[in-house]
Parts: structure tokens; sequence; C-alpha cells
């Protein structure tokens, strides 16, 4: 999936306030160093696509929920790279914020992305009042307790747990956001598409486990080997390599059959397929079979 200048354009909307004149300066450098540029954008992209999908007719909120379920995403990286969690030097293939701009600013720029995820939905919503309630639980429930991101991270602080939990938490969660509220957005039911987002960031989730294996810090954009290093659970520790390919090939099959019966199902199904080559591409396969 490449870069869409059509969410490009909505993030850097939804910071326009953040960086105005008299503002802490930067505080808003740590901000633009946090989203911009970003990575492959994968969850405001299925935003887009899910409200293309079901017929889009409200642009605007679109451009605003993709952008805000990015901004949280942002945010929640930076607050994953701290030294109290990751300690990672790189993100992106960058400095990740806390090593470019120190701690105090790292926390500071993750708070204020949260902030700026929600602000910028309420203003996007004149249109479609009605539509922003459903945004907003769709949004706070991949992000907050008792099944969002913060949560999946909390499940680090615990001696024990179980690692579809976990995993479903750290990045299912937002992945579902990432669907409801492309469907919401567009005046659909959200529900239909929560468990093919689901699906997708279980695919995702042990897409990443592998590529932490087999790919080094220059091709991942951040440090690899952290699940050994940090001895967090992951597939590929759990079922090895060759189990963790396997159960890639059969979530993406499964995702597949997930995508709800829509316009635009055919053409959701081509960008799946593309992603997932893109995430674990063939010579990496290959790689794993060979070993096995």
């Amino acid at each position: 999936m490449s870069s869409d200048p059509r969410i490009e354009r909505a993030l850097r909307a939804s910071l326009t306030p953040a960086l105005a004149p008299g503002h802490p300066p930067q505080l808003a450098a740590a901000l633009l160093h946090a989203v911009f540029p970003g990575g492959a954008r994968i969850r405001p992209k299925l935003t887009l696509a899910v409200a293309q999908a079901c017929g889009e007719d409200d642009p605007a909120l679109t451009d605003a929920a993709a952008a805000a379920i990015e901004l949280l995403h942002c945010a929640s990286l930076v607050h994953d790279d701290l030294p109290c969690f990751d300690d990672a030097e790189t993100r992106r293939g960058r400095p990740s914020v806390h090593r470019a701009f120190g701690e105090r600013l790292a926390v500071l720029a993750g708070d204020a992305l949260i902030v700026a995820a929600f602000d910028v939905l309420g203003p996007a919503a004149r249109r479609h009042l009605s539509r922003l309630p459903v945004l907003l639980r769709a949004i706070t429930q991949g992000v907050g307790m008792p099944m969002g991101i913060v949560a999946g991270q909390a499940w680090e602080c615990e001696p024990q747990l179980s690692l579809a939990e976990y995993q479903q938490a750290k990045t299912g969660a937002l992945f579902a956001a990432a669907t409801m509220a492309g469907a919401q957005a567009a005046g659909a039911d959200g529900e239909p598409w929560r468990a093919l987002g689901e699906r997708l960031g279980q695919t995702y989730q042990v897409a990443d486990d592998i590529r932490d294996v087999m790919l080094d810090a220059q091709a991942l954009g951040k440090p690899g080997g952290q699940d050994v290093a940090r001895d967090r659970p992951s597939y590929a520790r759990a079922l090895g390599l060759d189990g963790a390919m396997a159960e890639f090939q059969r979530l993406v099959q499964a995702t597949l059959l997930t995508v709800p019966a829509c316009p635009g199902a055919a053409q959701f199904r081509q960008l799946i397929r593309r992603e997932a080559d893109r995430l674990v591409p063939q010579h990496l396969c290959a790689q794993v079979a060979a070993a096995a």
C-alpha cells in the first residue's frame, strides 16, 4: 500500500492547531517527528477503504476518522519506544522521539497526539452529527481499557498473560476500530466490520513477529530481535518460524473470507492480498520453507 496523499493532507490539517505561533516549538517539532514521514499508514488506509466500500458520502468525516486512528497509533509508538518500555533507538528508520527530543518531550508528544486525535473528529461531524457518538465509541474501545492498545501495553507488565488476549489488545483492537470507523463515517453499521478488523490485526501481528526474527533494523526501520531480547511473547516464539508462517498464511485466507458483503468487496480482497505480500514477501516464505 503506497502513501495516500489524502491521508497525509488530513494528518497535516489535524496538527495545524498544535503548530500555531506561540506554542512550544520543541513540542511541535516532536509531534511532526512522530507523525511524518509515516510508515505504511495501514490503519487509516483501512478506514478509507471501508468507507469507500460502504458508499462513502462524507469525505471530511472519513478523513477525520482516518487521521484520528493514525494519530492514536503514532502516540502508541512514541510511548512504546520510551525507556520504560522498549527503549527503542529508532522508529521508521529515524531516531525515536525520545532519542531526538528527550524523554520528557516524548511523553508530552504522545499525550498531545491522543488529544489531537479526538479533537479532529468533532468539527468534521457537522454534516452528520448523529454519526459522532458511534465513531467515538469505536475509537475509544480501540485504544482504552479493557481491550484496547493501552491494555495491550499493560499486559507486558503482568507476570502471566494469554498470547491471544495480549495480541488482540495490542494490535487487533485498533485495526477493528479502523474498519468500524470507516463504515460508521459512511453512515453504515460498523459491527459487521469488527471481525474483519480483528482478523486483520491478528494477521498483521503474526507478520510482525516473523519480521522481527527474520529482518534487520535497516529493513524494519526499528530494532529487530526485540521479542527475544525483551522476553516478549510472540507467535514466532510460541510456534516456531515455520509454525508462525503457516499461521500467517491461514489467517490471510480467513481474512479474505471475513470481508462483509458490499459493493467494494472484490477490491477490498485485492488490497488484503497486496498488503500480505508486502508484509511477508515470497522470499521470506521460501527461506522459512527451506529451513523447515
